[in-house]
């Protein structure tokens, strides 16, 4: 059961990451930042998931990047584009009905076990 159990938590796991990180993006963030953010709420995430990721929203326009080279060590920063922005929006209500749903689903079948 161990196995398919993180097999399933995974996978379920994946598409609110992107959530996840695209709601930390209003504001520039670099990689490890947004793992330092996204740990502090909970949400763990390697950077060997997140950077391609990233790159991945990045090639559908949904967040820019720039390099800050002022400092010693350059970084790349990432923000949500005005286009990402009104994905994440969208995102965020699909999320919230979703959301809504699964509980009064999860709820019902409390209800059902208990009659």
């Amino acid at each position: 059961m161990g196995d398919l159990l993180h097999s399933l938590t995974t996978e379920l796991r994946r598409g609110s990451l992107t959530l996840a990180v695209l709601s930390q993006l209003k504001s520039p963030q670099y990689g490890y930042s947004l793992v330092q953010r996204l740990d502090e709420y909970g949400m763990k995430i390697d950077q060997s998931t997140l950077y391609p990721l990233l790159r991945r929203l990045e090639k559908q326009d949904v967040v820019s990047s720039s390099w800050d080279t002022s400092e010693s060590r350059p970084r790349k920063y990432y923000v949500l584009s005005e286009y990402g922005e009104e994905i994440f929006q969208e995102l965020k209500v699909i999320w919230q009905r979703t959301t809504e749903d699964l509980n009064a689903l999860l709820e019902g079948e409390e209800n059902n076990e208990k009659d």
